[in-house]
């Protein structure tokens, strides 16, 4: 019998803020994900990258600043950065707990690039704030530079697009490495966004939203389930009013209603139901579960968070 393959995306709160944090974050959830893997699943990992890519992001510019011979870092090599710095926490902290529990399997992270449209109505419509506050002068050269900056509590900060993730670069890599049965780590940060340019891959000015490249990496490596982990247990309807309440199961049909109603919330839940609905598209087969991490036990079953199919 063929294993089920499933994708799991970690949210901020699985991997912390701070160097320290997230060590110790990724040793917690690599005891989720070996729970998945001992289970006999096949594990496809994608992680949030917010803090991390902000910081290097700031590193790089503010040493930019200060040696003026060196160029500013793009955001393309801060998002690879990201993505090389969490995959190694990440990887070695599974690997211990793999062989902790006598289970031996290579953790492997790749490095990956996404392509976009490069006439995504996002990019004519930044919504992403990053990066460090700027002075007036300092947000004067970065809109020189053809970036875009927006005013904010302080001062000004760098504004990016977000556009929507087309196709894997590396997904050929990445499903020879589940097909040998190996854990593979993959599209962190929601991948590094690239541009295709006749056989030339450009790095974009933009970040890919973390759930929606969780959603077609599921697809692409056409995954059984796509579980994504966040801070909240349970899918809310009405977050915050006075009629909220939790769901168990929501249907696809449903999900769809919701999103066009706007009740879930930009940049928090309404992303995960769309790369759900994205995901399971006409599929009978397939489910997304939203939950919340516990490195305790594995959560495939469903008894907790919200599931969603047809």
């Amino acid at each position: 019998m063929d294993k089920k393959r499933i994708v799991i995306a970690l949210g901020h709160n699985a991997l912390g803020t701070t160097l320290p944090e997230q060590k110790a974050a990724a040793e917690g959830t690599a005891k989720a994900v070996a729970e998945f893997i001992a289970q006999d699943y096949q594990v496809v990992i994608t992680h949030s990258n917010g803090p991390q890519v902000g910081m290097i992001h700031t590193a790089m510019n503010q040493f930019s600043k200060n040696h003026p011979e060196y160029t500013d870092t793009p955001m393309s090599v801060c998002s690879a950065m990201s993505q090389g710095y969490i995959g190694y926490d990440l990887q070695s902290a599974i690997r211990s707990e793999l062989i902790r529990r006598g289970i031996y399997k290579s953790v492997a992270t790749i490095l990956t690039q996404v392509t976009v449209d490069p006439y995504d109505e996002a990019f004519y419509r930044p919504t992403k704030i990053i990066g460090r506050l700027m002075t007036a002068e300092e947000a004067e050269e970065q809109e020189k530079k053809g970036n875009h900056v927006v005013e904010v509590e302080g001062g000004y900060r760098r504004i990016v697009a977000t556009p929507k993730p087309e196709s894997i670069v590396e997904i050929d890599a990445i499903n020879a490495l589940l097909d040998a049965d190996q854990v593979v780590i993959a599209c962190g940060g929601g991948g590094i966004p690239v541009l295709e340019q006749d056989h030339i891959l450009k790095g974009a000015s933009a970040v890919i939203e973390k759930d929606t490249a969780a959603g077609r990496l599921a697809d692409l490596v056409d995954a059984d389930m796509l579980i994504i982990l966040t801070g909240t247990n349970k899918v809310c309807i009405n977050y915050g009013k006075e009629d909220e309440k939790t769901v168990d199961y929501l249907s696809v049909a449903d999900a769809k209603k919701y999103l066009e109603k706007g009740i879930f919330e930009a940049g928090t839940m309404q992303p995960k139901i769309q790369a759900a609905v994205d995901f399971i598209g006409d599929s009978a087969i397939r489910k997304t579960l939203i939950a919340k991490l516990d490195p305790e036990k594995a959560i495939i079953a469903g008894e907790d968070g919200t599931m969603i199919g047809k």
